[in-house]
Order: C-alpha cells, then sequence, then structure tokens
C-alpha cells in the first residue's frame, strides 16, 4: 500500500512498496519540481503561449508549480498531464504540496485535481489543464508540444517506461528546438534522446543528484 512521507524540505511524497520507489526525492520534493521542472524547464523555455506534456502527473506538483508560475508570468500554458495509475482522493486530500505555492495554492491544487480527467479545463486565466489516464507504452501520442516534463519513474524501477521507443514516442511531437527536462542523467537515457533527435545538456542536478538532463529537439 501506497505510503505518504515527509522529504527533508517539509514537503510530501509518496513511497511505493511495490517499487520500493519514491513519487520524488526524499531530499526535497519542492525543490526538486522547482529546479528540474520549473527552472530549468519552464523558466528555459521561451514559447508563449507553451504547450507543456507530462509524462507521468503523479501528486500534481509540477502542474501545480507551473500554474503559479503562470499567473507570476502572464504567460498562457496548455497543460496536458498523462498518468496511468491515478491516486487515489484520500491520499490527495493529505498531500501538502499547496502549502509551498503562495496564497492561491490552495486553490490551484484543489482545481487541478478536481477537474475532470480526459478534457481541457481552464484552472486559471492563463493556464488550462488536461488530465489523461493514459498507459504511454500501449498508446500512441497526439499534438505538438514546446516543454516536455519526463517524471516517469526511475530507468531502475521502471524501465519500460524510458525505452527507445517510448522516447522516440515523446521525440515525435516535440517542436523543433523543443526542450525536455528529466531528473535521470543515466548514460542509456542520454544516449537514446540523442538517437530520437535531442542535443543532450547535462546540468547540476536538486539535492541529492549531482547532474540532470535538459535535451532540445533539433
Amino acid at each position: 500500500m501506497i505510503q505518504l512521507i515527509p522529504t527533508s524540505d517539509g514537503s510530501h511524497t509518496i513511497f511505493v512498496p511495490e517499487l520500493n520507489e519514491h513519487y520524488h526525492s526524499i531530499h526535497g520534493a519542492v525543490q526538486e519540481s522547482e529546479i528540474v521542472f520549473i527552472r530549468n524547464g519552464f523558466e528555459y523555455c521561451k514559447a508563449d503561449p507553451v504547450n507543456i506534456l507530462e509524462i507521468g502527473f503523479g501528486t500534481g506538483l509540477n502542474a501545480l508549480l507551473t500554474a503559479v508560475k503562470s499567473i507570476e508570468t502572464g504567460r498562457k500554458v496548455l497543460y496536458t498531464a498523462l498518468e496511468k495509475y491515478p491516486l487515489p482522493e484520500d491520499i490527495v486530500n493529505k498531500l501538502n504540496h499547496y502549502s509551498f505555492a503562495g496564497e492561491k495554492g490552495k486553490t490551484l491544487f484543489m482545481s487541478i485535481h478536481s477537474t475532470q480527467w480526459n478534457v481541457f479545463r481552464k484552472i486559471s486565466g492563463n493556464f488550462s489543464l488536461k488530465k489523461m489516464i493514459c498507459d504511454i507504452t500501449a498508446s500512441d501520442l497526439e499534438g505538438r508540444f514546446d516543454l516536455i516534463y519526463f517524471d516517469a519513474f526511475s530507468p531502475d524501477k521502471q524501465p519500460e517506461m524510458w525505452t527507445y521507443d517510448i522516447l522516440k514516442k515523446v521525440a515525435t511531437v516535440t517542436v523543433s528546438d523543443g526542450i525536455f527536462v528529466t531528473y535521470s542523467a543515466k548514460g542509456d537515457v542520454k544516449r537514446k534522446l540523442k538517437a530520437c533527435g535531442f542535443d543532450i545538456f547535462l546540468l547540476p542536478g536538486p539535492p541529492g543528484k549531482r547532474q540532470m538532463i535538459r535535451a532540445v529537439r533539433h
């Protein structure tokens, strides 16, 4: 049974005993998301409006922090998030991520989690979200995206999500000069992304991770 646990920055993550894996870094869930996906993804990507594809919606933390930045910057965001196993409501209701997201955090958090699956819905003035119940290993991807948040479980725990075929699916829907960010910096992931048409850049990672990947589609 999944378990809610605090991380080093006080924000929650979820532990999955079957995989012996956490949804986020135990060194700080919010810190990790801010560094990997917001600072090195959203703030680096210059598209406006920006079409974002997230692989692994999970607790909705990346969507929440992106919505906050959308409001702060005035950038229009069209956010599509894929998730095979949506979290049960009782777990979602115990998460404290909204307390790290400013004065509008709780309202945004509740809207993100209560919005209907599989349809686009406006969450705030500039931020629209489509959560999709989807198994990417068995489904084709549609659309064109400026920014990819690749936040699947680690390659060691969920190798089927990091195959060449999956990364090629993602590359196919990424625009030229589109950005791909992930917390992983494994050599095998770098090689596959390069084979899929990305230029690879290694950046300093969040606490507990020496490096992370930002890749640019050419």
